[in-house]
């Protein structure tokens, strides 16, 4: 019996700490993260590719500014110069879109312009010599890095600007997945859970219940900032009037908030009038107020009709 206890003991121990490390794993800021290391290492490698790239094409460019000088030479020395010039310009285009992506920035025509001819100036440097003698294995030895390097740079761009959408839809999904499942950890954040408390993502009634356009699964437009409860209860009370009955029927239907989170919202708007009007509840779960008679405390509840 006590080794049952035990045993019992020890996985609800361990279910508790499975519930707080996938509510932290679950969390929006941890979501968005995770997204910005793999955005990181997308950046890395392809800094690497084209570092390697432009390295492999300097010596080719050194020749053909050369054009057979003798080696150490004035001229065969300022050779060496033409390839980190125009080096040195694309990878500063391509740390400057590094940034403009980040924030979806537009650049003008003329960013795209300077890193096309930079390009362009590299790769034909880079197989003048080889189209000369016409040599084919040449030619494509040598156009590989520098399309490479093109082709690279270009993904790169797009690949930040839609990592950065995929780090802000990342963080909208995960905040409304929070709110809608469990309202207090959009404010609260994960700190909110405790060891008895259920993991984000296990109230799926809660998330059935929520309007078809506030579920997790229908996309919502990245620049749209969710709702938290304070959200809701100023509309709710934007949207009060003398003679309104306040109830959570009545909350959702003026804040189109869910209907777990509905009876919260009527209870903090009836909590910040001084005279509310109570009527009955005619669709839901009824937020009401117990004004109470001599010798009773007034007080908000939830009753089914």
């Amino acid at each position: 019996m006590n080794a049952a206890m035990d045993r019992a003991d020890r996985l609800a121990q361990d279910a508790a700490v499975a519930a707080r490390v996938r509510a932290y794993r679950m969390h929006p800021d941890v979501v968005a993260l995770r997204v910005e290391q793999v955005r990181a290492q997308v950046d890395r490698l392809c800094w690497a590719g084209i570092g390697l790239g432009l390295a492999f094409t300097m010596t080719n460019v050194q020749q053909f500014a050369a054009n057979g000088a003798a080696p150490w030479s004035l001229v065969w020395l300022a050779a060496w110069l033409l390839d980190p010039t125009v080096s040195l310009v694309l990878l500063a285009i391509l740390r400057a879109e590094q940034l403009t992506a980040r924030y979806q920035v537009v650049t003008g025509p003329w960013v795209r312009r300077a890193k096309w001819f930079t390009l362009a100036a590299t790769y034909v440097m880079n197989t003048w010599a080889s189209y000369a003698v016409g040599s084919l294995s040449g030619i494509v030895l040598h156009s590989v890095p520098p399309l490479v390097v093109f082709v690279a740079a270009e993904a790169i761009t797009d690949l930040r600007d839609k990592l950065t959408e995929t780090v802000s839809a990342a963080f909208t999904h995960a905040t409304h997945l929070h709110q809608t499942t469990r309202p207090d950890l959009a404010v609260n954040g994960p700190d909110a859970f405790t060891d008895g408390d259920p993991a984000p993502g296990d109230n799926t009634a809660a998330v059935d219940a929520a309007p078809v356009h506030e579920r997790p699964d229908d996309p919502a437009p990245g620049s749209r900032r969710r709702k938290l409860l304070a959200d809701y209860v100023a509309d709710a009370r934007a949207a009060w009037a003398p003679g309104v009955t306040v109830t959570a029927a009545w909350a959702r239907s003026v804040t189109e908030c869910s209907r777990g989170l509905s009876s919260r919202v009527a209870a903090e708007v009836l909590a910040g009038l001084d005279s509310p009007d109570i009527g009955p509840e005619v669709d839901g779960p009824t937020t009401t107020v117990d004004m109470g008679g001599p010798g009773k405390r007034g007080g908000v509840s939830d009753v089914s009709s």
